[in-house]
């Protein structure tokens, strides 16, 4: 299957780690101009390093717990080099623990980091895809938006706030060309999956290890998936092939979730 994906560009934020990275990865090898976003630049010049044709990419160091710089320094970046045909919304979920635990600031931050940010850089991003009539807005949400996870309370209220908005944004954008998709990980090997395991272990005092061979009995594939299994469903959403997907939830999950 011929994506066509070279010399799109595509903005992949969260990007120095974790499935963000593996998105970036797996662009550039289809031939996408890559333009990163995180806040560490130790760490985004790393990545930069490791994409094919290195020299073609770029980075932006951004802070996701402030959309008005973020907003500023993407603008910028338009209006000196380029537009984006692929946006990634991607960013690190918000602290586990019981949602009557919560603080009102945590559901804040959430918001802010999740949905608020998302809406900053579609609306940046639009008006190239609306140019150009193609257009793909791809956001990693999780599994939450279809079955609340236990133990994870403010991510559940704030995925399912990113998944609306999502979904009315490919009401108003699929005439033209943009798709708008959510892809849900289940449980993935990243630094997000080790801390719930480590929080789970420790709520039911058994050991880490243990902790991880009984989610793993809870997936039918009896196992992990590797980042660059849900990277794969984001360069699909992203490719001309996928053009008549618009407004859905993909879960990447191994079939944990019980739901349709």
């Amino acid at each position: 299957m011929n994506l066509n994906l070279e010399n799109k560009n595509a903005l992949v934020c969260g990007s120095t780690q974790g499935i963000g990275k593996a998105a970036a990865i797996a662009l550039a090898s289809e031939g996408v101009i890559v333009t990163l976003v995180a806040r560490n630049e130790y760490k985004l010049k790393e990545v930069i390093k490791q994409l094919p044709n290195s020299q073609n990419h770029d980075y932006i160091v951004a802070d996701f717990m402030n959309p008005e710089a973020l907003k500023l320094k993407v603008e910028n970046y338009i209006l000196q080099n380029h537009g984006f045909h692929i946006l990634i919304n991607n960013t690190g979920g918000p602290r586990s623990g019981p949602i009557i635990d919560a603080s009102l600031g945590a559901f804040e931050d959430a918001f802010t980091q999740h949905l608020k940010c998302n809406h900053v850089l579609a609306q940046l991003t639009v008006p190239f895809m609306k140019e150009t009539s193609y257009g793909r807005i791809i956001n990693i949400i999780s599994t939450s938006v279809k079955e609340p996870i236990e133990g994870l309370g403010v991510s559940n209220t704030i995925r399912n706030a990113v998944g609306n908005w999502s979904k009315t944004l490919s009401f108003e954008l699929g005439h033209l060309g943009i798709t708008v998709n959510n892809v849900l990980p289940g449980f993935t090997e990243t630094e997000r999956l080790n801390e719930i395991i480590k929080v789970k272990a420790k709520q039911s005092k058994t050991g880490i290890e243990e902790m991880a061979a009984i989610m793993k009995t809870h997936t039918p594939a009896r196992r992990f998936a590797k980042p660059e299994e849900t990277a794969s469903a984001v360069v699909f959403l992203a490719s001309e092939a996928a053009s008549y997907i618009n407004g859905v939830n993909i879960p990447v999950d191994g079939g944990r979730t019980k739901s349709l």
